[in-house]
Parts: C-alpha cells; sequence; structure tokens
C-alpha cells in the first residue's frame, strides 16, 4: 500500500509501506476512505514531538470500512463504516475506568501516528477497535464525521469543558484555526454573551464570526482592551489557548479575569513563561490537557441531529495520492486560506 511515512523533522514522502495486519485480537483493520491533516501533524515535521520515530506513518484522524477484525472484537464487522478516533483505549486500566482515555497506561492514549503507524495511508491498523471506532449512521457524511476524529472533541473537552464555560460568559478564543474554530463552534452550545477570536490572519477573524464568535482581533490590535470595553474592566471569564506558541499562552494570562479560567489546548515545543508574579494573587486556573474522546459520542450524535453545522470547517479536497500537494496546502494557511483539508479515495 502507499502511506504518508515519516523521515525525520522536515521530511515525510507518500510512498510504498507494508500492508497493516492483526497482531492483537483487538485490532481491526480499516480501508481508509477519508483522512485529514492535524496541526499536531505539522508540529511533528518542525521536531517538536520527538518521540515519532523516522518511518512512522502519520496521521490519527480518519473515517474507513472495516476489512479484517482480530478474535478478540465484539463490536465490529468487515463491511462497517467506522470513525476512528484519534486516542486508543484498553478499557481495563485507571484511567480508561474513569473515561480518561488519553492517559491510557494500557497501551494506548494518543498512539496512532504518535508511537506506532497511523491512518495517513490506504489502510491502517487500529489498536483497541471496539473502544476505539464508532460505527457511523448513513446520514453522517465520511467529511463531516473526520471531524469527530480529533479536533471536535479536542476543542470541547480541553477547551470548552475544562475552561467551564457557562452561560453568560466573555470567552476569548486565542487562535482561530480549526481548533480555534472548534472552540467557538463548541463554546457557543453554552450561549455564552461573548466570544471573541483572537488571530493574525483577517480571514481566519473572518471565519471565526461564521462560526459564532462575535468579535475578532489581531494581537497588534489591543485584544487587551477590546476585551475590557466589553467586560466593564474585569477580562474574559474563559480563554482558550489554541495555538501552541509561548506568546498566544502569554497573552491568555493578560486576558483572563481574576477568577477566570485559561485552558491550553495548542501543542506547544518551547517553554511559556508563567507570570506568577502577576497570577498568584488572582485565583486563575490554568488546565491543560490531552483529548480523551470521551465526548465523541455524545458529539457525533448532535452532528446527526443538526445542532452541530461542520460544513464551512472543510476548505480543501485531495484524492489521496495527493498528500504532499494537501501538506503544502494546509502548512501554508495564511496564504491559502486552508482550515482543513480532507483527502478521500
Amino acid at each position: 500500500m502507499k502511506a504518508l511515512v515519516y523521515g525525520g523533522p522536515g521530511s515525510k514522502a507518500w510512498t510504498e509501506a507494508a500492508d497493516p495486519t492483526v497482531a492483537d485480537p483487538r485490532d481491526a483493520i480499516i480501508r481508509v476512505d477519508a483522512v485529514t491533516i492535524c496541526g499536531t501533524d505539522l508540529h511533528i515535521l518542525k521536531g517538536d514531538v520527538p518521540e515519532v520515530a523516522p518511518g512512522t506513518i502519520l496521521g490519527h484522524e480518519a473515517v474507513g470500512t472495516v476489512v479484517d477484525v482480530g478474535s478478540g472484537v465484539t463490536a465490529l464487522s468487515p463491511g462497517d463504516r467506522v470513525l476512528a478516533s484519534c486516542i486508543s483505549a484498553c478499557g481495563t486500566c485507571r484511567y480508561c475506568r474513569t473515561g480518561s482515555y488519553g492517559q491510557c497506561l494500557g497501551g494506548g492514549g494518543w498512539i496512532l501516528g504518535h508511537t506506532v503507524n497511523g491512518v495517513q495511508a490506504e489502510y491502517a491498523r487500529l489498536p483497541f477497535a471496539d473502544l476505539s471506532c464508532h460505527r457511523l449512521p448513513n446520514t453522517v457524511s465520511d467529511e463531516a464525521a473526520v471531524l469527530l476524529a480529533d479536533i471536535l472533541p479536542t476543542s470541547y473537552e480541553v477547551g470548552v469543558l475544562n475552561g467551564r464555560v457557562r452561560p453568560g460568559d466573555t470567552v476569548v478564543v486565542v487562535g482561530a484555526g480549526p481548533i480555534g474554530l472548534a472552540a467557538i463552534l463548541t463554546a457557543r452550545l453554552y450561549s455564552p454573551s461573548h466570544v471573541i477570536a483572537v488571530d493574525p490572519a483577517q480571514a481566519r477573524l473572518e471565519a471565526a464570526k461564521r462560526f459564532g464568535a462575535h468579535a475578532g482581533v489581531t494581537p497588534d490590535g489591543d485584544p487587551l482592551e477590546v476585551v475590557r470595553a466589553l467586560t466593564g474592566g474585569l477580562g474574559a471569564d474563559v480563554v482558550i489557548e489554541a495555538v501552541g506558541t509561548p506568546a498566544a499562552f502569554e497573552l491568555c494570562t493578560m486576558l483572563v479575569r481574576p477568577g477566570g479560567h485559561v485552558a491550553n489546548i495548542g501543542v506547544h515545543g518551547k517553554p511559556a513563561i508563567l507570570h506568577l508574579e502577576d497570577l498568584w494573587i488572582k485565583d486563575v486556573t490554568i488546565t491543560t490537557g490531552l483529548v480523551d474522546t470521551s465526548s465523541t459520542a455524545t458529539l457525533l450524535r448532535m452532528l446527526e441531529a443538526g445542532q452541530l453545522d461542520v460544513s464551512q470547517m472543510v476548505t480543501h479536497r485531495f484524492p489521496l495520492s495527493a498528500f504532499e500537494e494537501a501538506y503544502r496546502v494546509f502548512g501554508d494557511a495564511a496564504d491559502t486560506g486552508a482550515l482543513k483539508v480532507v483527502l478521500s479515495r
């Protein structure tokens, strides 16, 4: 088969790779029908995730058709159309028993495209398939479903739920890429009074408004003054970091009100300064996290019921054979206007 193989920082290739086979009774093998590229994949290529070994197939977001299952798989059969979760879960360890699948101690967590071969390929092996796949209803398209592999549950769990967004809150989302836009979309489920997007790209600020932001401002446009003007000088109730840079994180801690929440989603490859000389007295809660995907089934039901509209998220479409071009377009989003790119058979 063909697959997108990581060759080390700055190196990748769509090339021949060994077909996946069932290696554990709990495995499923899928034919990949639709797959997307994540900002985390770009971080890997920059060298920010050194655990990824050269030779690894990248990718952790896909929709596919089951072609084979191990003897321990009970909930899936060949022919089933499934969403492959970005998180794999053994289901029996201490963390899995509490729904904290991202911290799985039994060989799961974020492993696809990280510590084992991922899904940017024609076929893929999915460990712990019963818990790590979701059968899809016919009414949900591949293109919509693949957005639930990672960005929707990540933004919802690590941003909105960790940030404790509540009705009437002022919410600031720093970074209006796909994760930030998904955070805006899911924050709106809780009826905040204001949602403000911060991003240097005007095109992404316009996209943020289409997804439900009430206002948009660039980092150079004095976001602190904008937030204070809307909150009587207090600051935001919840600030969500969706970039993964020191400057973005430090801006978040400036924008939050005393007693507020900063929810960090971004993948950080460099240290960020925590200004405790300012924050120690403000009773601020700062959360970090890897998605657990415990909300995926709920989000899937909402998508099926029409309560989540993700139709504007995908901006570029490619065949599976065009991975090199898809990465170029996604990685140069400031010029291409790319939000999510989807590659399909």
